[in-house]
């Protein structure tokens, strides 16, 4: 059985925050089967930004992963999201940097 979070929206909380439920949600799946992780930034005007890292970086991949994938699931949850976009960590940016 899998260790991962359960994602169940909370529909007393505001868009932003049930999307970054979401991206959290996401993030653990990629973090332990892909190695890599996806971090919620921004979502504004129908755009949301997220933030790709680890195996993500460089990763031939991450496109289909970010639009076939995150937005795909994104989309079902937040059917008025226009679109994701995805901007790669930099060292500043990374989980668990200081």
């Amino acid at each position: 059985m899998s260790n991962l979070p359960q994602y169940t929206p909370d529909p007393e909380q505001d868009v932003p925050t049930r999307m970054k439920g979401l991206i959290e949600f996401l993030s653990a799946y990629i973090e332990q089967y892909h190695g890599g992780w996806v971090t919620y930034r921004e979502f504004d005007k129908g755009i949301l930004t997220v933030e790709l890292g680890g195996a993500c970086e460089g990763c031939a991949l991450s496109t289909s992963t970010l639009h076939g994938w995150i937005e795909g699931t994104a989309k079902q949850f937040f059917p008025d999201l226009e679109k994701v976009i995805g901007i790669e960590a930099t060292s500043q940016n990374e989980i668990g940097a200081d």
